[in-house]
């Protein structure tokens, strides 16, 4: 991504909180069937490598995880809040006039290639801790143990699970760091008093 020194997130811990909170990831690959994406939830092991390891799993119709088994890069965002910026937060706006609309917010981007797997006992450890891990806080957790187990069998035979140790990361945080102390306020205060519940949470990310 571009990504100017002055937004650039050089914290792993920082980014690693990005990686957990993104309940839905973005998956990219290209090869021989051009760009592919899919939108999975990962679980993240962030003792695994150098830059942690990421799991998940696709739908064995999907022709995605053929890519990586045959050695393609994969790209995986994780996005974060985000909000329009109005140039009327700018209190510069009443000075000079020289303001234009912009965009902030928060992105993780991690490389690497995948080991693909199908053996039905890791498929099915994968599985449970993605479920453990959504239904973590309701009063019921459901667990996979839950439902008939020629049922799930049957289920994990019908997807391929991957493990992607990160190879190189990389996040940024746009948050009108490039404007002055009163401009940032102004947009702060701006979004925070938005009804829209993504730019109360961009504004929070500001404080």
């Amino acid at each position: 991504m571009y990504n100017p020194n002055g937004f650039a997130i050089k914290d792993v811990d920082e980014l690693h909180q990005q990686i957990l909170g993104t309940r839905l990831a973005m998956v990219i690959t290209h090869g021989a069937q051009g760009l592919q994406a899919s939108h999975l939830p990962l679980l993240f092991r962030p003792d695994e490598g150098p830059n942690g390891t990421l799991y998940g799993h696709f739908a064995r119709a999907n022709p995605q995880w053929k890519e990586l088994q045959d050695g393609a890069e994969a790209l995986v965002i994780f996005a974060g809040a985000d909000a329009y910026v109005s140039p009327g937060f700018y209190p510069s706006k009443a000075e000079h006039g020289k303001v234009v609309p912009t965009w902030n917010y928060v992105a993780v981007h991690a490389h690497g290639t995948a080991e693909v797997f199908t053996d039905a006992d890791r498929l099915l450890g994968l599985v449970s801790s993605l479920t453990d891990r959504h239904e973590a806080g309701r009063a019921q957790p459901w667990k996979v143990a839950d439902a008939p187990a020629d049922y799930i069998d049957g289920m994990l035979k019908a997807i391929v699970g991957f493990a992607l140790p990160i190879q190189r990361l990389e996040g940024k945080r746009k948050l009108s760091q490039n404007r002055s102390t009163a401009d940032i306020a102004g947009v702060r205060e701006g979004l925070a008093a938005s009804p829209d519940v993504h730019d109360q949470a961009l504004a929070h990310l500001m404080r």
